[in-house]
């Protein structure tokens, strides 16, 4: 949620009056105590004294024994500290939001602001008499992003000593790599940079894999055909996946079959129960992870939850036919070498198991045990089997020009209160506009894996939405859902919608037009733009953003265990993306489901963009 929502005035219909008694008049001074009136009578110096005090007491209690931000002076060295002039400034900073708890300033948890304040203070930029409090600096941030977003460019405001030529150089020698001031800039005394910000532009990265449709014996695999037959569309969820039918066949053929047929008949049930039982892969009910859709339920067995992340992998799509490269070609058919190694590798696992050459070359195990290592192996084997034919896939124009139109609804003024915690439809604070959503034309290659770049622009953002926005435009292509459903969503409707790794979103830059061509001209201050800092935010974004999210989703998976976790969640909440629409969740929804779903939304609603 933005700032916007936080900023009500009292006056002129920004709060409720307190109906009067009767006898009262409108204007007449209420009674007070004598020591609310003295309260009231003191000065600011008095007031900060107070303060002081408060927070002195506090510290004596331990209260504020774990904040991060630097601890207030000793008096002694703030009289002692020369009186600098404080200019309102606007600060344009970039950062790799991995570690932080997001950006707003926090006394106990890391975040990005935390850290730039430190460094402030260091630097010299923040008087030692207004180390203690960022609001005495007036601080505040242009878009406060979620944790672990990241940011090419952003911008905060306030006042900072900024007399030293090299005040930028000091500062970014208290940063950490991960953090950069790109440059700052004098505005006007009155200056916000929330309040004139125009707009924000953000992008997201997205592995293509993660528009192949799901497995079809996963629990979503199922209903969709299901729905989908039940409703009539089954001609109409045909044509939708069309480009990727026979993707998941081919990938069953020519990549998984051959390590199956080289395992034992008393081995092979159990390895495709693993794989391909929704049970085993369902999440309890109402888990609080499923909106993020990263944890694995706890109660399954150690070969279960290692081949969780990987049962939907095959994501089976595949291509049209003017596309170059062919599934067996790009992901590559285990040859007889690499059969054989899995099987040496089983056998290693199982002294006096051995591979008979004269016979057909499966493991003879005893059908009364069940070889525990042999079947974590040959799980590992369909792991990677199925994760190579996944990073293997190549994005189609069709299948791509089924993300646009995805991301096309999207645009103009709409009602997102789907897209974010603790919204109604009736919140006026729930309208949002956005400018554009757009794919890139090109996708990328990197670490093997395909990947397209989402950029959006909009005025504002609220918590979580841009996440929901990629988690439902991603969903409804790969599970083949009508379209109309993602318009539905910003009607009178209550529908859940996962958000999409926070791993692959990042804020490209703040707009303002406005405030430019108005009060910075008018008041002959320098325009805010960071095109002049282009070559060091594209360095820093390749390093320090971009390297990182491909690094992190190379080591973790973590697309693929998203959608992965969504294909098998057991719950009809998610049945909306099925043909059946919206009535089909709303049939088998309750009040106790309604109740999970609040549950799980356990994050903070004041926190940022995104």
């Amino acid at each position: 949620m933005d700032d916007h929502d936080h900023h009500h005035p009292k006056g002129r219909g920004g709060g409720h009056r307190k109906p009067l008694q009767h006898g009262s008049r409108a204007h007449k001074k209420r009674n007070m105590g004598r020591n609310e009136h003295f309260r009231e009578q003191l000065d600011r110096r008095g007031r900060n004294a107070e303060q002081q005090a408060k927070n002195k007491k506090k510290e004596d209690k331990g209260d504020n024994a774990a904040s991060i931000l630097p601890a207030a002076f000793p008096a002694e060295e703030i009289e002692a500290e020369e009186r600098r002039p404080k200019r309102k400034v606007a600060v344009m900073i970039g950062y790799s939001g991995t570690g932080y708890k997001g950006m707003q300033i926090d006394h106990k948890q890391k975040t990005i602001e935390g850290d730039l304040f430190s460094a402030f203070v260091q630097a010299g930029a923040i008087s030692k008499a207004n180390a203690d409090d960022p609001k005495k600096s007036s601080l505040v941030r242009c878009a406060r992003t979620d944790k672990g977003v990241h940011a090419a460019g952003n911008v905060i405001s306030l006042k900072l000593i900024i007399e030293d030529e090299d005040i930028v150089e000091k500062i970014n020698g208290h940063l950490s790599e991960q953090i950069r001031v790109w440059g700052i800039q004098r505005t006007t005394g009155s200056f916000s940079c929330y309040q004139a910000c125009d707009s924000r532009w953000y992008e997201y990265l997205i592995p293509t894999h993660s528009f192949l449709p799901p497995h079809p014996s996963s629990y979503m695999g199922k209903k969709l055909e299901e729905y989908a037959e039940r409703e009539g569309d089954l001609e109409q969820y045909r044509k939708r996946q069309a480009e990727v039918a026979s993707f998941w066949p081919k990938v069953e053929e020519k990549y998984i079959k051959p390590i199956l047929e080289a395992v034992d008949d008393s081995i092979r049930p159990l390895i495709e129960e693993a794989l391909y039982n929704v049970e085993a892969t369902d999440a309890p009910a109402g888990d609080a992870m499923v909106d993020s859709a990263i944890d694995i339920s706890a109660k399954n067995s150690d070969a279960v939850r290692d081949v969780e992340a990987s049962v939907e992998t095959a994501g089976t799509a595949d291509r049209t036919a003017g596309e170059k490269m062919d599934i067996e070609e790009a992901a590559g058919q285990p040859t007889n070498e690499e059969v054989k190694d899995i099987v040496n590798d089983i056998e290693m696992q199982e002294p006096g198991v051995s591979m008979n050459d004269e016979t057909d070359g499966s493991i003879p195990l005893p059908d009364s045990v069940v070889h525990k290592p042999a079947l974590e192996i040959a799980i590992k084997a369909l792991k990677k089997a199925y994760l190579d034919a996944k990073k293997a896939y190549r994005i189609s124009p069709e299948r791509q020009a089924r993300v646009q139109a995805a991301l096309d609804q999207y645009v103009g003024t709409r009602k997102f209160h789907n897209y974010t915690i603790q919204k109604k439809f009736t919140d006026r604070s729930a309208q949002r506009f956005i400018k554009s959503f757009k794919v890139a034309e090109k996708p990328i290659i990197i670490n093997d894996t395909e990947w397209l770049s989402l950029k959006v622009h909009g005025q504002s953002f609220m918590m979580h939405q841009i996440r929901k926005m990629v988690g439902m435009a991603a969903l409804t292509v790969r599970y083949g859902s009508n379209p109309a459903i993602i318009k539905e969503s910003f009607g009178n409707v209550t529908v859940r919608i996962p958000k999409a790794p926070g791993l692959g979103l990042l804020l490209e830059r703040p707009v303002f037009d406005s405030y430019n061509e108005k009060q910075a001209k008018q008041h002959g201050r320098e325009v805010i733009d960071f095109s002049k800092f282009d070559k060091e935010i594209a360095e820093f974004k390749e390093r320090e953003i971009y390297q990182r999210i491909f690094r992190e989703e190379a080591q973790g998976n973590q697309f693929n265990t998203f959608f992965t976790h969504l294909d098998n969640y057991k719950d009809p909440i998610f049945l909306y993306l099925t043909s059946g629409g919206i009535e089909a969740t709303k049939k088998l929804n309750n009040k106790l489901m309604q109740a999970k779903w609040e549950d799980s939304e356990d994050e903070n609603a004041s926190g940022g963009e995104g």
